[in-house]
């Protein structure tokens, strides 16, 4: 039985989905909290998709509970739809209308009242800086001003759940930081909650609460990247500030613990490798040899780390890519 957290915005037990042979979800269970901003990590096949439409209720579990907001996708798909917005990869709008246009017809298709409709199209564009491009037919533009108008199409019925893939593909990073910025912004509204589908590692560490992390159609792993490199038993980099004249005492000190050290400054040697438990051990031996310690900076393991962890360099794709599978499904 689903174990739902009164807190819950999304919660996935045991789920299972099979496209002919290809399992594209092989058991994951996860929960993602109201007002979390939760990533969606893996490689092409992974799952991510899939996993996307099953809470959409696109495709039904062949096993396992589903619920989102509540509800039970297979079923009440439509009424999820009703409450959530989506932000696809591809902006997919109608280039030969306005960004008015695009937004008064999709307010229809919202059901949203003539009166409130207006008054929702003027905000988001507004917020969206597109107010001086309204009356414009979107043929004419740039990629990241119809990603804007794609993410204020999403939020136009006032979601209270936001599924994003890719919402900065192909942007340069000026648009992307003003993406990244609203949906912060989005998320921080009324316990917003935003789960967002990437390949960007650096995107995910900068405006996610948590990953989860999906390889082969199984949840690998979850949590924030720092509770991730901790359970790994990820090193990380570590830099002593010290006196240029102990600084080559210092690297043969740390050579005789198995550690590499390397000038990276005239005060300051930095060793690769350093787990969590080692450094107490390397400062005690510097300091007991008399190297005089001024600053000791252990980096915080990025996600790439943690990610690169779990996959590898590479990773073998299945014989038959699930996205392509689903996506290849009525």
């Amino acid at each position: 039985m689903l174990d739902v957290r009164d807190d819950a915005a999304i919660a996935v037990s045991g789920l299972h989905r099979r496209f002919g042979r290809v399992t594209a979800l092989d058991g994951i269970s996860f929960s993602v909290g109201r007002g979390e901003v939760v990533g969606l990590l893996g490689h092409n096949g992974a799952g991510k998709t899939t996993t996307i439409r099953v809470l959409n209720g696109l495709f039904a579990p062949h096993e396992g509970e589903v619920r989102v907001l509540g509800l039970d996708p297979a079923t009440d798909g439509a009424r999820i739809r009703a409450r959530s917005g989506v932000l696809t990869e591809t902006p997919s709008l109608d280039e030969r209308l306005t960004a008015r246009e695009n937004l008064a017809f999709f307010a229809r298709l919202y059901a949203l009242e003539p009166a409130r409709a207006r008054t929702r199209v003027a905000e988001l564009l507004e917020r969206f800086e597109l107010t001086d491009r309204a009356r414009d037919k979107v043929s004419g533009f740039s990629r990241g001003m119809k990603q804007r108008l794609a993410l204020a199409r999403a939020l136009l019925h006032d979601p209270e759940l936001l599924f994003l893939d890719e919402p900065t593909a192909a942007l340069d990073p000026v648009a992307a930081r003003d993406v990244h910025d609203l949906i912060r912004g989005f998320a921080g509204e009324d316990d917003r909650t935003v789960m967002i589908s990437t390949h960007n590692l650096v995107e995910a560490q900068r405006l996610c609460d948590r990953v989860l992390i999906l390889r082969q159609g199984q949840l690998v792993a979850e949590g924030t990247p720092q509770e991730l490199a901790r359970r790994l038993g990820r090193s990380a980099r570590v830099e002593f500030e010290l006196d240029p004249d102990q600084r080559q005492r210092a690297i043969d000190l740390l050579a005789t613990t198995g550690h590499v050290g390397q000038a990276a400054g005239d005060d300051v040697v930095a060793a690769d490798g350093v787990s969590r438990e080692d450094l107490p051990r390397l400062v005690a031996l510097l300091a007991a040899q008399g190297v005089a310690l001024y600053r000791v900076s252990p980096a915080e393991p990025t996600l790439e780390d943690v990610y690169f962890a779990l996959y590898g360099a590479h990773e073998p794709q299945p014989a038959v890519d699930s996205q392509d599978a689903a996506e290849a499904q009525p």
